[in-house]
């Protein structure tokens, strides 16, 4: 089984990226899980999402605590709570940054506040905001680092995506559908 969480600011879309990679590794005839992390949350505060994608049935229903891959939709996180807890020397971590793996690893390593320091290695960033920002007109970049997710990880391919997201965003009409496929493709093809 494969654990992913996500970490953002409220109303960056952070639960629906756990469900549409739940949706995407479904359509690919794998068993999925989301869970949402809900408390006093308001606009802005941070807050997490989980996703599970394996072979077999997912018998757990519990936050993920050893996550193998860490989703960063707000690399400001990184100087303000522990979003590394849990992580090990075999994790994954996907920031969305401008800035590079070298530099966030510096980064993280210098600000002492991660119960985790991960290798250069280890980071993968991309600027989703950037991409998002061009194509949405708007800073919403759940889809846009789920295209870096996909082609990263190689759990979820992006045709599965792509259909996760017409199934997710229905209701809000094609042109919106489009978009957001339109900036998951960018991502994981800039990372191709």
């Amino acid at each position: 089984m494969i654990q992913i969480r996500l970490h953002g600011r409220g109303g960056q879309g952070v639960v629906t990226g756990a469900e549409l990679i739940a949706l995407s590794a479904f359509d690919q005839g794998l068993y999925a899980q989301a869970l949402p992390a809900f408390g006093v949350e308001r606009s802005g505060a941070p807050i997490q999402a989980f996703a599970r994608i394996s072979p077999e049935p997912i018998i757990v229903r519990e936050h993920i605590y050893e996550p193998d891959f860490i989703i960063i939709q707000d690399a400001s996180l990184l100087a303000v709570t522990d979003v590394l807890f849990g992580a090990n020397k075999k994790t994954i971590i996907i920031v969305n940054t401008s800035q590079g793996a070298k530099t966030m690893a510096a980064q993280i390593k210098q600000q002492k506040i991660q119960s985790f320091i991960p290798t250069e290695k280890q980071i993968k960033t991309i600027d989703a905001t950037k991409i998002a920002l061009a194509i949405l007109g708007q800073n919403l970049m759940n889809t846009v680092i789920l295209g870096a997710f996909a082609h990263i990880s190689g759990l979820i391919n992006i045709k599965s995506l792509n259909q996760a997201i017409a199934a997710k965003f229905a209701s809000k009409g094609e042109a919106i559908i489009s978009k957001n496929q339109k900036a998951a493709d960018a991502a994981y093809n800039q990372l191709a």
